[in-house]
């Protein structure tokens, strides 16, 4: 989050996630972290998605954990 915030990139909502891939498919050998509810995040966790077997998935993991495969997606508003 600090990342995505510094570089003024918001992460996606699992909504946008969605969409996008409806667009164009993508995470479909890695996996992005995507905007996690507040409630989630202060207990700890994270949301990420991906695209496998043709489906979105979305899972989770606590937010300290790093994955060297895991990035996160932003878009660009003009």
């Amino acid at each position: 989050m600090d990342t995505a915030l510094k570089r003024q990139c918001p992460l996606p909502t699992e909504q946008e996630y969605f969409a996008r891939q409806k667009v164009e498919e993508f995470d479909t050998k890695r996996s992005s972290w995507v905007k996690t509810p507040a409630e989630i995040r202060k207990l700890g966790g994270a949301l990420y998605c991906d695209k496998r077997y043709g489906r979105v998935f979305v899972g989770y993991n606590g937010a300290e954990s790093y994955y060297s495969g895991r990035g996160f997606r932003g878009s660009l508003r003009v």
